[in-house]
């Protein structure tokens, strides 16, 4: 009898006893929480700084949004300006996404999955903080645009160019242009630490389920969005 290939067979050749190969949820590794940490706390870092980049302002943000949510890179694609409480210093806040807040703390609705799984999620107030400087850098990339400011969150930070034109910066980011940014923040991070500490994996999903794993993430309450 024929076998599909790469199927593992017992010894006695008995079809019953075949040998099914283990499921791998996630094959790549995940990095350690301290290796995390050290993401984010580089990130928000460098975020601050006068002459930060807005590149590097952008994946503060994400980073700190995945570390207090979990959200993967669909999820925060999806969220969008308004989804955000950042307290009452914030001038763009809405006063839709609600719930108690600590001092400091903020609030995010994120839609999880291809559900679109509506939950609000706390926000820790050194996150909020980079967040209010991405709002106010935000702006600033989208002035040369005509009309108002895009709804979503993420925007590009470079003119870029698709089919031999030009788009400008200021607009909503996706999914391919958040891969190449982080693998462009990972480039730059192992050349110079290269000798010092281990390289980061190219792969924000890696980083990601570090703090998924450790339990982090706030679970969030769910939200039923008005329609």
């Amino acid at each position: 009898m024929t076998h599909p290939e790469g199927a593992p067979r017992s010894n006695d050749g008995n079809d019953d006893h075949q040998v099914q190969p283990q499921a791998v949820r996630y094959p790549r590794p995940t990095v350690s929480l301290d290796e995390a940490e050290w993401v984010w706390r580089q990130l928000s870092v460098e975020a601050l700084r006068p002459d930060g980049k807005p590149e590097i302002v952008r994946l503060a943000v994400i980073a700190g949004l995945t570390r207090a949510t979990g959200a993967r890179y669909g999820d925060l694609l999806r969220v969008r300006a308004e989804d955000l409480d950042l307290g009452p210093d914030d001038g763009a806040g809405r006063g839709r996404v609600g719930g108690v807040r600590a001092p400091g703390e903020g609030r995010v609705l994120v839609r999880h999955g291809k559900h679109r799984t509506l939950r609000r999620h706390r926000v820790p107030g050194e996150v909020v903080v980079v967040l209010r400087h991405w709002m106010v850098v935000r702006t600033e990339l989208a002035a040369e645009l005509e009309g108002s400011v895009p709804r979503a969150l993420l925007l590009t930070v470079h003119h870029t160019h698709d089919n031999g034109t030009t788009v400008s910066s200021g607009l909503p980011i996706t999914r391919q242009g958040l891969v190449l940014s982080w693998r462009r923040f990972v480039h730059r991070t192992n050349a110079r630490y290269g000798a010092t500490r281990p390289p980061l994996p190219t792969r924000f999903e890696q980083v990601r389920r570090a703090w998924t794993d450790a339990g982090m993430p706030d679970p969030g309450t769910s939200v039923h969005e008005a329609k």
